[in-house]
């Protein structure tokens, strides 16, 4: 199967974001027009991009995928190089140790960016990588956020450390909560890991600090993108007003 994306919003985000190479964009002639459908059509006529429609049945080979009758076939996504990334003026990132189901990974890429997130590292093998349903699923906000794959998640969370950066891992059992950390004056990287494994013990090592998610009651199974978001937006909470201040107006 071709690299694709699928769907009004993602389809759209990338063609404003500028940043894939996209061959050409099938359209069902049996969808009605609306604005996001015109929008596409717009976007595509101004960066030289073939749009076609097309009969229903070219969209068989998808019909596993919510396409609402748009795909466009893409070039492969680009990785950001590591080192590259440190080059450059970024304040977080987020690290996955083995997520495996696809609408975790779009889910958490569409939480970074809204998060302001700077960039997001999977390793190179045991992870789910970028694929069709991982861009449907971040409605294309895998566009606004570089991805960065490595081969050694425990060397790369070296070299961050070695450029002054923190980390930050979840584990259950760990004794400090999420929000007992102060994200304000750091360079921090969390490292979330998939919900039968945990965060790896060689990563857990590594980690200046080991955080968990308070739960109320003896039920621990948050969806992995649901606790990412919760500390996340901590970080978020804290930046914008101030630790302190925060915490006193309640």
């Amino acid at each position: 199967m071709d690299d694709i994306i699928f769907g009004k919003n993602a389809v759209t985000e990338a063609l404003i974001a500028g940043n894939r190479e996209i061959n050409k964009i099938l359209i069902s002639k049996n969808i009605h027009s609306d604005a996001k459908l015109n929008k596409i059509k717009e976007l595509a006529k101004e960066n030289g991009i073939i749009f076609q429609f097309v009969a229903k049945e070219k969209f068989l080979p998808y019909a596993e995928f919510n396409h609402q009758g748009i795909i466009a076939q893409i070039s492969p996504v680009i990785y950001k190089d590591l080192d590259d990334f440190l080059e450059e003026e970024h304040n977080s990132v987020v690290i996955l140790d083995g997520i495996e189901d696809s609408h975790n990974l779009g889910a958490i890429i569409r939480t970074c960016v809204c998060a302001g997130v700077s960039g997001i590292i999977i390793p190179s093998r045991r992870n789910v990588q970028v694929n069709a349903i991982v861009e449907k699923t971040s409605a294309g906000a895998i566009n606004h956020i570089p991805i960065i794959k490595v081969n050694s998640l425990v060397n790369a969370v070296q070299k961050l450390k070695n450029s002054d950066w923190w980390v930050v891992a979840t584990d259950a059992s760990a004794k400090d909560n999420y929000y007992d950390i102060n994200y304000t004056d750091m360079k921090f990287a969390i490292i979330m890991g998939a919900e039968h494994a945990g965060v790896s013990k060689s990563l857990l090592k590594l980690s200046d600090f080991i955080v968990k998610i308070p739960m109320q009651n003896n039920f621990n199974s948050l969806n992995v993108s649901n606790a990412l978001s919760a500390i996340i937006f901590e970080s978020v909470r804290q930046r914008i007003c101030g630790r302190t201040e925060c915490n006193e107006s309640g």
